[in-house]
């Protein structure tokens, strides 16, 4: 996993559709369904080490520039 597109493309193959008009809020929602698919051992440490770790540096950028 690269970027964001990446997660939103994994969790499509799950049938996880994220889109609100809140950047914010899709990144903490993504945040929240990875997390889920990773405790039920659908994704692999890697995998869910990488998601987390672009999540929170998108979330740390929106916060950064004051961007919803």
């Amino acid at each position: 996993m690269k970027s964001i597109y990446d997660i939103m493309q994994l969790l499509k193959n799950y049938g996880t559709y994220i889109y609100t008009t809140e950047r914010q809020a899709d990144i903490l929602l993504m945040e929240g369904e990875i997390r889920e698919l990773y405790k039920s051992e659908m994704m692999d440490t890697q995998d869910y080490q990488m998601a987390i770790l672009l999540l929170r540096q998108e979330l740390s950028r929106l916060v950064e520039n004051n961007i919803k």
